[in-house]
């Protein structure tokens, strides 16, 4: 008796997942193989393609197939990957504080780095309380991890703070020891408190090309504002994160 449908389809590929028979980063068989293999047409193949990929077992991937996934997704902590202890009396820097965290290495050139001085959007202009237009330092990073695009995040910063820094040396990897919030702290701009607001949406072509994202995965958009103790913006940061590769996490103490 040959196989009733795609979800027994999927509990066949699931199991053999399961029991190792394709590797984490193995490539399943083409779909047209896999028809041939067990009897179903290619409807079918696609249909219980579409439900490992929504369990998480497969990605498919452009120009490659489909493809086991090789690790669960890193954990992404809120307060906790800004801690002073990690930065400003250590040299952990945030991104890798997720790589510690979810129990993976990572190196200084995980992150690319690029560095101009553009002229302000209207929303990096209004973070900053200045006129569209004024000029601003962009600095771009793509976050890898093995290999694989995880986000990107890119800070703006005014020219007063952070001209003749690391902050705008275009180097590959974090701005030194610490990061851009060691650097901003021996400027005498200490961060002290943030805002982050975080919604999803579908990604753009570039992203998709950037983050190497599979047909149909969103992205999660986030949004920083970084100041002083005394309420001084010292940076505002856009970051787009391929959703499946992360979870948020976020401890706190309930407020009265």
């Amino acid at each position: 008796m040959g196989i009733s449908g795609y979800r027994e389809l999927a509990a066949i590929l699931r199991s053999a997942i399961q029991n190792g028979d394709y590797a984490p980063g193995a490539t399943l068989p083409k779909q047209e193989e896999l028809a041939q293999l067990h009897g179903v047409n290619i409807k079918t193949v696609r249909q219980a393609i579409a439900m490992l990929d929504s369990e998480g077992l497969v990605t498919p991937i452009r120009r490659r197939g489909t493809v086991v996934r090789e690790r669960p997704p890193m954990k992404r902590y809120g307060a906790e990957r800004y801690s002073k202890k990690k930065w400003k009396f250590g040299d952990t820097v945030a991104f890798a504080v997720d790589r510690e965290a979810s129990g993976r290495t990572w190196q200084p050139t995980d992150q690319t780095n690029t560095v101009q001085l553009i002229d302000a959007d209207a929303e990096v202009a209004e973070a900053f309380d200045v006129a569209q237009g004024s000029p601003v330092y962009e600095r771009s990073r793509l976050v890898k991890d093995d290999g694989q695009p995880t986000h990107t995040l890119t800070s703006y910063y005014l020219p007063k703070h952070v001209e003749g820094t690391p902050l705008v040396d275009p180097s590959p990897g974090p701005a030194g020891r610490g990061g851009g919030f060691a650097v901003l702290t021996l400027q005498g701009y200490e961060p002290d408190h943030m805002t982050e607001t975080i919604f999803a949406r579908m990604p753009k072509p570039d992203e998709v090309e950037t983050l190497d994202l599979p047909t149909g995965e969103p992205v999660v958009i986030l949004t920083r504002w970084t100041y002083t103790a005394d309420n001084m913006l010292v940076e505002f940061a856009r970051g787009v994160h391929a959703a499946s590769r992360f979870s948020w996490t976020y401890e706190f103490k309930l407020p009265d």
